[in-house]
């Protein structure tokens, strides 16, 4: 791990391989750890750089104004990078949609995996899915805060947590954890949110893009992968792959790499 100074704070971020660049952008609920399947695949032909988000798992967080995507931009500039390809998952996807409209040309390709859209407004359905598998959960204990996240987003709603693999359950849950006290640091500091924001815009992204979701996460995130490849001019919508919600790069890792090594320019 090394940290580089972008914006005014140290961010951490691993870099294996060589050839063409291509950053990872971590969920939400997540940290770059959730890359883990991905690196040795892709390093066979990309320079992966793989980075926690401002204060995210290793990341500093000083107390300054920022914009992830801004971030992304000034570590392609800390290390000498005119362009890179994004991977992006859920909100990490968000950062990478955000990035391509306020930077476009330093964004060769978009990859996009279970995204989120900035300036989306969740349905009354997922809201209701939540409070049902859910319910009220008290912000400040992480554990059962994770473990309501991990049920909603990593099990998913169509799934029963017995049918899910008990070690991807416990490794998103000890990531989640951290993820939260990261969210309640970050939600202390001004975080400059893209302005307009990316749901109204996505058909600016004059790159190429690939969109791909796994059937069993929220039918938000699938119909936001049906917009996105409706919308965006050059993008590609893989089909929904079968029993895998969120974190579809941890759930089904062989697939996506292939996916991923055969888009990435």
């Amino acid at each position: 791990m090394t940290k580089i100074q972008v914006n005014e704070a140290l961010l951490a971020y691993e870099e294996t391989g060589t050839g063409s660049p291509v950053v990872l952008l971590h969920a939400g609920i997540a940290d770059r750890r959730m890359w883990r399947d991905q690196i040795g695949a892709l390093a066979t032909r990309h320079r992966v750089i793989n980075l926690d988000l401002r204060g995210y798992g290793e990341s500093d967080l000083p107390p300054t104004a920022f914009a992830h995507h801004d971030d992304v931009v000034g570590l392609l500039d800390a290390l000498g990078l005119a362009s890179a390809a994004l991977v992006g998952c859920s909100f990490g996807g968000a950062v990478a949609i955000d990035t391509a409209l306020a930077h476009p040309h330093r964004v060769s390709a978009l990859a996009l995996l279970g995204t989120a859209v900035s300036g989306h407004d969740w349905s009354e359905a997922t809201n209701d899915l939540w409070e049902n598998l859910v319910g009220d959960v008290d912000p400040a204990d992480f554990a059962a805060a994770a473990a309501g996240e991990v049920r909603f987003w990593v099990v998913g709603p169509e799934r029963e947590p017995t049918n899910v693999d008990p070690e991807l359950i416990a490794f998103a849950t000890a990531m989640d954890e951290r993820a939260l006290a990261a969210e309640l640091a970050l939600s202390a500091v001004d975080v400059a949110e893209l302005d307009p924001p990316a749901i109204g815009r996505l058909t600016e992204l004059a790159m190429p893009v690939l969109v791909a979701v796994g059937a069993a996460d929220v039918p938000d995130i699938r119909h936001l992968a049906d917009h996105i490849a409706a919308e965006a001019p050059h993008a590609v919508r893989l089909p929904d792959v079968p029993d895998a919600a969120h974190l579809l790069p941890l759930e089904r890792p062989t697939e996506i790499n292939k996916q991923l090594l055969a888009f990435l320019p």
